[in-house]
């Protein structure tokens, strides 16, 4: 365990802002996570955990309590056979891509369209992560926390972390620490269906057809190049926290309004809202496109320290020189400008620590 104090936590975001945290513990190993944890708790002061710091904005004013900064390390396959799949226990600070980029050379299927995401393992069923037809609830059989209400450690299964679209029983509040996931992945050297058409297309298959591992990796890392959702530290438009907003969720009425508006403000042979199907009956639409349409093209912001990316317009990103308050600054006049043109408000996807949209 290592204790450093008043550090800049903006070289710890992929965002890159952030002011100091008063105190900054890591920690290497399960146990000094949960010393940390409960050191902090019974001390009754302010705690932030932070693993990959992909999801999160900090307040230029930083952290007035303690930073746990989850630096723990191990993947161990506890079982692997053809009909129980292949167990593997993942450390909370494990690299996510690390992880994925594993599975493929194992010949693990179920998590290769997660290729490139930022970030650490711990922070994949706090959000239910998902990209390209994938998410990790269809792979988590278990996540291990520490329950700072309770003092213990306890297990959820699959179906006790409730998992929806980007969003579980542990997002929202602060009560549960991830400690390790466990994962049910399937053997075999074919990614799972391809169900993203635009992944279909440059692998040159059907939607629903099945594809070598590191076919369906290498096709997933260059989609999300041309977005510029691959980390570079040479390329702004990747000094983001992804994407921004999540796709809003619909009722039928709502989406029927929404087409309404649509129509009024782009024309009745206008482009219209795109539509996905929900589990629960409900629509999904697409914030990318209610962003570009309501004005905020790939780039709007530019030259000034935050804007939407060059090459997507879901990534709010930074310039190389902005503050947590420029971020905020645009991500407010997005989303209300978005409610304005469509009557949709836009949820935000990271954290935001110390100041609020």
């Amino acid at each position: 365990m290592r204790e450093e104090h008043d550090v800049p936590l903006a070289e710890l975001t992929t965002m890159r802002v952030g002011g100091p945290a008063a105190r900054l513990v890591t920690v290497e190993t399960t146990d000094e996570l949960v010393d940390a944890v409960r050191e902090v708790d019974d001390a009754d002061e302010p705690m932030l955990v932070v693993s990959g710091g992909s999801n999160l904005v900090v307040a230029d004013e930083g952290f007035p309590g303690t930073v746990v900064r989850v630096a723990t390390s191990g993947v161990t396959v506890e079982s692997a056979d053809l009909c129980g799949g292949a167990m593997v226990r993942v450390a909370a600070g494990e690299s996510w891509d690390g992880l994925v980029a594993r599975a493929v050379s194992e010949g693990w299927s179920g998590i290769e369209a997660l290729s490139g995401i930022p970030g650490c393992t711990g922070a994949t069923p706090v959000q239910n992560v998902g990209a390209y037809g994938q998410e990790v609830a269809q792979t988590i059989a278990s996540v291990r926390t520490w329950d700072r209400h309770e003092q213990r450690v306890r297990t959820f299964s699959n179906l006790d972390c409730a998992f929806t679209y980007r969003h579980s029983i542990f997002k929202g509040h602060s009560r549960f620490v991830v400690l390790d996931v466990l994962f049910q992945l399937i053997p075999g050297d074919l990614s799972q269906p391809i169900g993203y058409a635009d992944l279909a297309r440059q692998l040159g298959v059907e939607t629903g057809e099945r594809v070598p591992l590191a076919d369906a990796r290498e096709a997933v890392l260059q989609q999300r190049r041309n977005r510029g959702m691959v980390l570079d530290a040479d390329d702004p438009d990747t000094w983001s926290c992804g994407s921004f907003f999540t796709n809003p969720i619909l009722s039928v009425p709502q989406f029927a309004a929404l087409e309404e508006r649509a129509s009024r403000r782009l024309g009745a042979d206008g482009p219209v809202p795109p539509r996905f199907a929900d589990p629960d009956g409900n629509i999904k639409t697409s914030a990318a496109w209610l962003i570009d349409k309501a004005g905020f093209g790939k780039g709007y912001g530019l030259p000034g320290p935050a804007a939407l990316s060059t090459k997507h317009t879901l990534a709010i990103t930074n310039r190389g020189g902005a503050k947590a308050a420029d971020v905020a600054a645009l991500a407010r006049e997005i989303r209300d400008g978005v409610r304005e043109a469509f009557g949709v408000s836009l949820v935000n996807e990271p954290v935001f620590v110390g100041h609020q949209l």
